[in-house]
């Protein structure tokens, strides 16, 4: 950000216009972009009771913030791994989430994207739904079977119980589960063909097509990390449970 500029006179909609990432800043402290387009940003943190400077410090610490790559990811061990996604599924749905769900149900539509966005009212909130379960499960089966791998990696079962464990729910057959699942944002991306916009749309439309893409960037990136790594390290570590298992029953 470049520090002799005064941001507090500067109107929202031109604040949002510049870099879309301030609109999810905005949501981040309780304040709808798209109902101050023309209001300067120190107006509006009155009316809410923010501090600017506070907003202009999220802005440049979210600016900062770097993914790791797949290979920093997959020289992590598999409980870092988890941790990582857990996290990912955390701000997914804390965040993310509600800040789209916030424009899809707050934008008031030109009179051409009346009906889209009647649709999408519709429709996204059942892409919630489905998405919350969706990481759910996730959750409480793949994340719960690798925990309950590690325990038997750390010998805290018998071994009776340890073959319980690992005859159920074997870790291949949830991944074809997972490769299974549907584009979660397939009818999301066919209502806004394929997000496009022409260039005179509205700045509210333009910046929730663009955090509809980036938020279906984000899950692409996310099922791949799942693929990729998480899959390939959960199978090894239950082919050494299973190996641990077998040996001690020989040495019984």
């Amino acid at each position: 950000m470049q520090a002799n500029r005064d941001f507090g006179k500067i109107s929202v909609g031109d604040l949002v216009s510049e870099n879309y990432v301030f609109a999810a800043v905005l949501h981040y402290f309780g304040i709808s972009f798209y109902q101050y387009p023309t209001d300067s940003l120190d107006k509006v943190c009155r009316k809410h009771k923010v501090n600017p400077n506070q907003l202009i410090d999220q802005l440049e610490s979210w600016a900062q913030e770097r993914e790791p790559s797949l290979e920093e990811l997959y020289l992590n061990p598999i409980e870092l791994l988890v941790a990582y996604l857990k996290k990912k599924h955390y701000f997914f749905v804390r965040q993310e989430l509600p800040f789209l769900s916030n424009m899809v149900s707050g934008i008031q539509p030109d009179p051409e994207f009346t009906q889209l966005l009647a649709d999408m009212k519709i429709m996204f909130p059942m892409f919630v739904q489905d998405f919350i379960h969706h990481i759910h499960e996730e959750e409480s089966r793949l994340f719960k079977r690798i925990e309950l791998l590690q325990d038997i990696e750390d010998g805290q079962f018998n071994i009776q119980d340890a073959l319980t464990i690992l005859e159920k729910n074997p870790v291949h057959e949830l991944a074809d589960q997972h490769e299974a699942h549907d584009d979660e944002m397939e009818g999301i991306r066919k209502l806004t063909k394929d997000y496009h916009l022409e260039a005179s749309a509205p700045l509210a439309m333009k910046v929730l097509y663009h955090e509809l893409q980036n938020f279906e960037r984000e899950l692409s990136i996310h099922a791949k990390i799942e693929d990729e790594l998480l899959f390939p390290k959960a199978v090894q570590l239950e082919k050494e449970a299973l190996r641990k298992i077998r040996k001690l029953i020989q040495t019984n």
